[in-house]
């Protein structure tokens, strides 16, 4: 089924950039659509990019043109390159499969402040 273990967050100043990490167990990583999601004290969970077994990337309206998502099957890691970091960026990120959520990690925490 699956786990996934995030890392790379940490404190960045506004406009900073941090690398996210999901690493996942299971021979076939490779055929799941992969997303990683945030939330933010207060709010609910929010999907904000994802990424088909093909490669192809979708991103919330919130992060494009500032986030980039990729996946590496071969190392089943999934990343997230996060750029122009702001202050509403702030929140726990996690990753999971799109389709059929398997139970959450603990998630890798983003501050973004000065």
């Amino acid at each position: 089924q699956g786990q996934f273990v995030e890392s790379g967050g940490g404190l960045v100043q506004p406009g900073g950039s941090l690398r996210l990490s999901c690493a996942a167990s299971g021979s076939i990583f490779r055929l799941y659509a992969m997303g990683w999601y945030r939330q933010a004290p207060g709010k609910q969970r929010e999907l904000v990019a994802d990424i088909t077994s093909g490669g192809s990337t979708n991103y919330s309206d919130s992060v494009k043109g500032r986030f980039t998502i990729s996946r590496d099957n071969a190392k089943n890691t999934v990343y997230l390159q996060m750029n122009s970091l702001k202050s509403e960026d702030t929140a726990v990120y996690y990753c999971n499969k799109i389709l059929y959520p398997v139970a959450w990690g603990q998630g890798t925490q983003v501050t973004v402040s000065s």
